[in-house]
């Protein structure tokens, strides 16, 4: 059963449903060395084949109302730059963002282009209460993004995940909805 994952369009970005044929641009992107290492839950090496399986995984999470991930692309060509997702925990009205962009696109503002269209869903179209992030303490430049999109530092989570060997110290980004000031440029679609 297909479920139905909202097209989000922003000035730059085409935030859209992950296709099997996507697979192996996720791989190449996903899979390089910095991607891991800066996010908790991609392996490195990348294994062939799990771009798909992680792909498949997206449909039953909608179905079941619990979180989405979109594809970001370009307005222009549909080129695939990274990921972003939103994990929900419904009784709470609360959300999880996580994304993760590939490396030729770092530093071009397309994350936090696509988290303020993600925020924008979340509050307006979903009726999230609070939006959160954590990064690794030695990635502030994911931190960045979520400052950019008007989060506030809640603190430090010190040792709080095991990455491979190393276990890592969080910061915790969020906004409420009666906080957060809508960033323009964002477009829904149905």
């Amino acid at each position: 059963m297909e479920v139905f994952i909202p097209t989000l369009e922003t000035a730059r970005l085409h935030l859209r449903a992950f296709a099997l044929s996507d697979s192996s641009a996720v791989e190449r992107l996903a899979g390089a060395a910095a991607i891991a290492d800066t996010t908790l839950n991609i392996p490195h090496p990348y294994p062939q084949g799990a771009a798909a399986d992680w792909i498949a995984s997206h449909s039953e999470r909608a179905q079941r109302g619990n979180g989405w991930t979109w594809a970001i692309t370009t307005q222009s060509g549909g080129e695939l730059l990274g990921a972003i997702g939103l994990s929900l925990v419904a009784q709470h009205q609360r959300g999880e963002m996580g994304y993760w962009m590939g490396q030729p696109f770092w530093n071009q503002g397309y994350t936090s282009e696509a988290a303020v269209a993600v925020l924008h869903h979340a509050f307006t179209i979903i009726g999230i209460n609070r939006i959160y992030a954590y990064h690794f303490v030695r990635n502030p430049a994911s931190g960045r993004v979520m400052q950019k999109i008007g989060m506030q530092c809640e603190g430090c989570q010190r040792q709080h995940v095991r990455k491979g060997d190393r276990f890592e110290d969080l910061i915790v980004y969020a906004v409420l909805r009666e906080n957060w000031v809508e960033q323009k440029g964002c477009r829904h679609s149905v």
